[in-house]
């Protein structure tokens, strides 16, 4: 690890309290160093401004419009060419971290089976639940899912595997292997693009490694039911019928819209059970 150099890539669009909430738990990671680079998506909401103010250390590249979140990340680490970085971490800006998050994930990298290590995310309104704590992905039934979602967390989940799939909420990569793959794919918009890349570095014979030493909360309500949305589902739907193409997996294509209502139902009644669960919990604190 002597010597190597880590980006830590950010990228905000309009989330201005949001982004100075990443950035201030940034300040407390403990080593190794690393630089900070914000990517802002054509925000209007100053954000830049802010950070300039708040965090002069933060390095930031000013995108002209919205590129999304493949376009701007890849964006991002395309500014950082020829620095000499050897590892590269995207993080969402709703997130806080860890001050320890860091080395675990670096410690992943120099193993060199390993081409994507992700940390252990947890519910930044119910901090003591699982967002994610690993990824199934089984392509030719067409299942994408976190593992653990909505759970306490536990010792179940403090043991670091090999998973289906990393998500883009934070990973860490080696630079020579993000680039290998051709980063992320901007057909992606939103959704679909961190299981791509995933399935992309698993094509090449590395693992993605869940690692639970490293760990971050995300501003992702477990309660309010907006992961259940129409409209994030369709779009999730959508994302998952291109990767699907894109990768000729045959079997999600036909079996993914046939199961989807039977899966969409089951994960209802998932979220309505934790409903009440929670609602217990909280009378009888």
């Amino acid at each position: 690890m002597s010597g190597e150099k880590t980006a830590l890539i950010v990228l905000n669009w309009n989330g201005a309290r949001d982004t100075l909430a990443c950035l201030a738990s940034l300040t407390k990671v403990e080593s190794p160093a690393f630089t900070t680079l914000l990517v802002d998506n054509g925000s209007s909401d100053g954000t830049v401004g802010l950070v300039r103010q708040a965090f002069p250390q933060v390095e930031i590249l000013e995108l002209p419009r919205n590129l999304g979140f493949a376009g701007g990340n890849n964006a991002g680490f395309a500014s950082l060419r020829g620095r000499g970085f050897d590892s590269v971490v995207f993080l969402n800006n709703d997130t806080v971290v860890d001050p320890g998050f860091l080395q675990p994930l670096l410690n992943e990298l120099q193993k060199p089976w390993v081409g994507i290590a992700a940390p252990k995310i947890l519910y930044m309104d119910d901090p003591g639940r699982i967002w994610y704590a690993g990824g199934v992905l089984k392509p030719a039934t067409g299942l994408i899912e976190h593992t653990g979602i909505r759970q306490p967390d536990g010792p179940r989940f403090d043991a670091p595997k090999p998973v289906g799939y990393a998500t883009g909420c934070c990973l860490a990569m080696r630079r020579r292997d993000f680039e290998a793959v051709g980063g992320f794919d901007e057909r992606f918009r939103m959704y679909g693009e961190d299981v791509d890349l995933s399935m992309k570095i698993r094509e090449r014979g590395l693992v993605v490694m869940y690692q639970p030493a490293s760990r971050l909360w995300h501003r992702v309500s477990a309660s309010s039911g907006g992961e259940m949305s129409l409209g994030k589902q369709l779009r999730k739907s959508g994302a998952a019928m291109t990767l699907f193409a894109k990768h000729g997996i045959f079997g999600g294509l036909l079996l993914y819209p046939l199961l989807l209502p039977l899966r969409t139902l089951f994960a209802l009644l998932r979220f309505q059970l934790f409903r009440r669960a929670s609602s217990q919990e909280r009378e009888g604190a």
